[in-house]
């Protein structure tokens, strides 16, 4: 009988992993607008998109008109289509500023807790070996007469160093930390902070912002500015009504030659005194020009532009008695009133630049004063208007003999910002944050304190930073310096 031998074998099947649950569409959205390259993407396209703002002239910026007829079918159209003309009040323009300061919130928060270790729950201590493996590390030989006076040597060279110093005892062995600029771990939430309070004061400006304008001359009083619209081709005027009344009782036109015609290149500086008639607070006088505006009640109103068509903000007559008699000479401001030595009313009503016989003026160009003349009305016994005269008026002879140039309108831009002010101060964090951030660190350093024979300390030293490191290197060195002894290990990471 034969026998047959079995070989059992015995086949090992591995247990089924379970599948990994795939994370959930909320915690992917939520993990892709907390990530830091998500950030730096929408921030490229932030910028991307304000350079396009600056490059292509806005619809409410004056001049568009005449850019806009200079360019081409297709590029109307193509601009148009994608809201260039008007890119800072595009649906994607907030979309990308209200996903990108949703994404600096979640980035904090998921970020925070790390950071916030670094200030509440400090390392104390720390092992030779890692100690060691430290960007900067060095190991010394101390003497000292006991462990107290070998820690404080440590102590001062931190001091020295501008560290705090804490000692800490842990199983009979001797640590002392040191560390300096902690709040420079917090920075970056800082600059958060300033960049999300620049993005709500732009929000309110783009959404409740408004910029008009309005012309002004000597006299007038007015209410309402006008926002000239542009829906790409079309242009219509929008009317607001501000919530005071503006009077201007004085424009004044500072030249660089004062031969010169009135024209911008001509142009030092002007000036717009007005008075604001305010129903809730009253009256108070304002004084505009070209580099200081002026703010009221959320309301900016500067310098835009001026209306040439060449006028005068004051005259100087020469009035001599008909029958004879000594000449006086007067000065009238516009839409002025002076009286002479026998009571005659004389009031300066108009002003030509460029006077013709027949009323007709000629057209010598835009603030050309190629033959000045003053309308006059003169009282008592009649109220008549003289252009500048040789003849006898009200038994005077009336002359001009001088005159200050002046534009016949300044037309102010009205600005209604209230974010402005939010925006100041989120740029006013933003760099003092950045200075804080880029100029300091957080430097620590551990010193690990044994003792080998009487009077005789082995320290090994160890720390790093989080920025600067060039600096700290250095740092480290005359900290190493300062505490003495003889270095018998020095590394450099």
């Amino acid at each position: 009988m034969s026998a047959v031998e079995e070989t059992k074998t015995q086949v090992r099947v591995p247990k089924a992993q379970a599948a990994q649950a795939q994370p959930s569409v909320v915690t992917r959205a939520l993990n892709l607008l907390s990530s830091v390259r998500f950030g730096v993407t929408l921030l490229v396209m932030l910028a991307v998109a304000s350079m396009i703002g600056m490059l292509i002239v806005q619809q409410n910026v004056e001049g568009f008109d005449k850019y806009f007829a200079n360019l081409t079918p297709a590029q109307k159209f193509l601009y148009g289509k994608l809201g260039f003309f008007d890119i800072y009040h595009s649906w994607y323009f907030d979309l990308i500023l209200l996903v990108l300061s949703l994404n600096i919130v979640l980035a904090s928060i998921d970020r925070f807790p790390s950071a916030w270790t670094y200030v509440k729950k400090k390392k104390l201590d720390a092992s030779a070996h890692w100690l060691r493996g430290q960007e900067q590390s060095a190991e010394i030989h101390l003497e000292a007469a006991s462990r107290d006076e070998a820690v404080g040597k440590i102590k001062e060279a931190f001091r020295t160093s501008r560290m705090k110093a804490t000692v800490t005892e842990k199983n009979g062995k001797t640590f002392v930390f040191g560390e300096r600029g902690t709040w420079n771990r917090l920075g970056a939430y800082a600059v958060h902070v300033a960049l999300l309070t620049i993005f709500f004061g732009a929000f309110l400006t783009s959404q409740f912002g408004r910029t008009g304008s309005m012309g002004v001359e000597p006299g007038m009083t007015s209410s309402e500015m006008t926002e000239t619209v542009f829906n790409v081709d079309q242009v219509s005027q929008a009317v607001y009504q501000l919530p005071f009344q503006i009077e201007c009782t004085d424009i004044e036109q500072k030249l660089i030659r004062k031969e010169g015609a009135i024209t911008s290149d001509n142009t030092l500086d002007w000036l717009t005194r007005i008075k604001i008639k305010d129903p809730d607070y009253g009256e108070r006088e304002a004084l505009v020009h070209l580099n200081a505006p002026y703010d009221y009640r959320g309301y900016r109103l500067f310098q835009a532009s001026f209306i040439a068509d060449g006028k005068a903000r004051q005259i100087t007559l020469r009035v001599t008695p008909a029958q004879g008699g000594t000449p006086q000479d007067i000065n009238i401001p516009r839409n002025g009133v002076a009286k002479l030595s026998d009571g005659t009313r004389v009031e300066f009503r108009d002003f030509s630049a460029n006077f013709t016989v027949g009323g007709n003026n000629a057209d010598a160009g835009e603030g050309v004063y190629t033959n000045p003349a003053a309308t006059l009305a003169v009282t008592p016994e009649m109220a008549e208007r003289a252009p500048f005269a040789k003849q006898p008026v009200a038994g005077y002879t009336w002359r001009l003999v001088d005159f200050e140039k002046a534009p016949k309108a300044h037309v102010l831009s009205i600005q209604k910002d209230p974010g402005s002010s939010i925006v100041y101060v989120g740029f006013t964090m933003l760099g003092m944050t950045l200075v804080g951030v880029f100029f300091f660190s957080h430097v620590r350093v551990w010193a690990f304190v044994e003792e080998k024979e009487s009077g005789t300390f082995d320290v090994v030293l160890g720390g790093n930073t989080n920025r600067n490191h060039l600096g700290f290197g250095d740092r480290f060195k005359k900290l190493v310096a300062s505490i003495g002894g003889e270095p018998f290990e020095v590394k450099k990471a």
